[in-house]
């Protein structure tokens, strides 16, 4: 067996057994969410933005799910440029701005460390509108290190529901030659949303809601332009 797959399997296993309760309170939200017609944003900058980005326009994912995809939140103009920027304190606002986030809808905000003002300020921005905010985040990185936000805070303090991630500070689970290797942040953060999210799907299905489902375009007989249609008015990148 491959030590990176042992790793990930323990991982697994531990996120299941700790998270819990709070993984079914998420889905609880999700489900409400979808019953409610709502719709269900995700934000993280750097490698934190590709969990949300998991939910959106996700074959057997559901199509209510709004990315926020800007430039300030991807590593497209620069690796150190972005990680500079997710520091700046205001930006978020900007952010908020160009898209169509409604008080009642469901925010999810991943950041790994949970220190930086990006993924803090958008929390907080989402709770002021009136948003229910779940943070996925590495409680034992985050309470090892200072916040970078002016208010001294850190994400997981500022969140209605926060998931620990549980990845080890430094996000690795292996060390190879004296390094800290074997990223564990995104394959945890994917399978956390994923949970909420099938979870979530099973409970709305119990209280009659046709869901929201993408199919695979690669399959012959399934369309998704309905729910196109139906979100596009809702969802910048669709």
């Amino acid at each position: 067996m491959f030590e990176y797959v042992t790793k990930v399997q323990e991982q697994i296993q531990r996120i299941a057994t700790s998270q819990k309760p709070q993984l079914e309170e998420a889905a609880r939200w999700m489900a409400r969410a979808l019953v409610e017609d709502r719709i269900i944003h995700t934000f993280g900058t750097g490698h934190s933005h590709m969990i949300g980005l998991e939910l959106f326009t996700r074959a057997g994912g559901l199509a209510p799910v709004n990315a926020v995809l800007d430039d300030l939140v991807l590593s497209t103009s620069g690796a150190r440029r972005g990680a500079e920027v997710e520091r700046i304190s205001g930006l978020a606002d900007v952010l908020w701005d160009k898209y169509d986030i409604r008080s009642g809808d469901l925010m999810l905000v991943i950041s790994n460390s949970g220190r930086n003002a990006m993924p803090l300020e958008m929390a907080l921005r989402a709770r002021k509108e009136g948003l229910q905010v779940i943070a996925i985040t590495s409680l034992e990185q985050s309470k090892q290190y200072p916040s970078r936000h002016p208010s001294g805070r850190k994400l997981y303090e500022v969140a209605d529901l926060v998931i620990d991630n549980c990845v080890p500070s430094g996000d690795g689970l292996m060390h190879v030659d004296g390094n800290l290797t074997g990223p564990a942040s995104s394959m945890s953060g994917i399978l956390i949303v994923n949970t909420i999210a099938t979870e979530a799907m099973k409970l709305a299905a119990a209280q009659g809601v046709k869901l929201p489902i993408y199919h695979s375009q690669n399959i012959d007989g399934y369309s998704n332009e309905e729910l196109y249609r139906k979100y596009e008015s809702r969802i910048k990148h669709l």
